[in-house]
């Protein structure tokens, strides 16, 4: 019951701060499928691999380490070049993430 308290004495950090951060992300998600359009295969897959890669709990690591080198052998393997640096992305953001975000 304390947590339904809490909840509703919680308040915005300034007026409209909800409606800013929707507004970036759509942003944000905009601006990756201009960028994700744009570019050519490998660099696109990196990137965004890369950068959502950035976003994740530290405690699904592992997971996604196993994730990144099986996408990147086998999109080297079958010559997906979106793949497979998209699966060299998740790797170097995973060891980022591995090494520097606190769980």
């Amino acid at each position: 019951m304390s947590e339904a308290k809490d909840a509703k004495k919680r308040k915005e950090p300034f007026p409209g701060a909800y409606y800013l951060a929707g507004a970036i992300t759509i942003g944000l998600m905009l601006l990756f499928l201009f960028l994700g359009a744009s570019l050519p295969p490998g660099v696109a897959g990196f990137l965004v691999a890369f950068v959502l890669g950035l976003t994740v709990d530290p405690k699904y690591v592992p997971l996604l380490l196993f994730a990144a080198i099986f996408s990147a052998l086998m999109g080297f393997l079958g010559r997906e070049p979106q793949v497979a640096w998209g699966g060299v992305g998740l790797l170097l953001s995973q060891l980022v993430v591995a090494r520097f975000v606190k769980a």
